[in-house]
This record gives C-alpha cells, sequence and structure tokens, in this order.
C-alpha cells in the first residue's frame, strides 16, 4: 500500500480534508500586501509647516525636520497575507510581528483632520496579550491595513 496525501488523515490537525480553506491557506505563499512607513506632513500638516518657517532661525527647524524623517524612515509596517510586522531602528533594530491569525482585535483610530489625510494610528492586539502588541502612528491608510487582516484572519 502506498501513502496518498490527500487521503492522509493526521488526529491532531484541526481540519480533515486535504483541500480545505485552512489547509490551502497554509501552503499559500507569504505575499506583501502593504509596506509603508508612517507619513510626515498628512499626519501633522500645522507642525510640518511651523517647521518649515523655523528653518531659517538658526537652522533649528531643519534639524527637528531630519529628526522627525529619521524616526519615520526608522519605522516600517509591513502587512503580508500571513502576518503584521513592524520593524523599527536603523543603527539597532527591533521587529515584532503577529500572524493574523492570532490577533483578538484590531483598533484604528482617525482624528478629523488626519481622516481627511486618509492617515490614522493602527493597535493589533493578539490572543496572548493583555494589552495592544502593535500600536502605530501616522499611517497611511490604515483602513487597507484593517481589511486585508481582517481577510486573512479567518
Amino acid at each position: 500500500m502506498f501513502y496518498d496525501p490527500k487521503t492522509h488523515y493526521d488526529a491532531d490537525a484541526t481540519d480533515l480534508s486535504y483541500d480545505s480553506p485552512l489547509h490551502m491557506k497554509m501552503r499559500m505563499p507569504e505575499k506583501i500586501l502593504y509596506e509603508k512607513h508612517p507619513v510626515m506632513f498628512d499626519a501633522h500638516p500645522v507642525g510640518y509647516l511651523l517647521l518649515l518657517f523655523l528653518i531659517p532661525v538658526l537652522g533649528l527647524g531643519l534639524l527637528v525636520l531630519l529628526l522627525w524623517w529619521l524616526q519615520c524612515m526608522a519605522l516600517k509596517v509591513t502587512v503580508t497575507n500571513k502576518r503584521v510586522i513592524v520593524r523599527e531602528g536603523i543603527l539597532s533594530k527591533r521587529t515584532n510581528e503577529v500572524y493574523h491569525a492570532h490577533i483578538r482585535n484590531i483598533r484604528v483610530s482617525q482624528p478629523v483632520v488626519q481622516r481627511l489625510a486618509d492617515v490614522g494610528k493602527v493597535e493589533i492586539a493578539s490572543a496572548g496579550s493583555a494589552t495592544y502588541e502593535i500600536s502605530v502612528e501616522d499611517l497611511p491608510d490604515v483602513q487597507e491595513i484593517q481589511k486585508i487582516v481582517d481577510r486573512y484572519r479567518r
């Protein structure tokens, strides 16, 4: 008798069918669906313009803009069809990732000005955490992150 994976039954598996949606999702290659850094101008237009006006004053505005830009470039959010990944840092790196299947709650908040600019804050809590494991402000297209996570966590 030979081994046929289509008819094989694993007693520990949560799904009984080889061609089930769960099994197909597990075999699916990981694809990047969203990858962005926080934005500066769209999230805080008044502060951005104020710093531009402060550039002639001892270059203070330029220094603050440079530090703010570095802070935005040091953080990147990637959403794939399997997980949400947040990478932080320029010299020292820190990565936090949560698989869609483990996400318990996703919160998107957008104050009025940020909603007009289509930016906001995303917070993600997993089943194993009492607080939000991922919290990132000033991201563009935050509703898209929520749609992707909702589509793939089921």
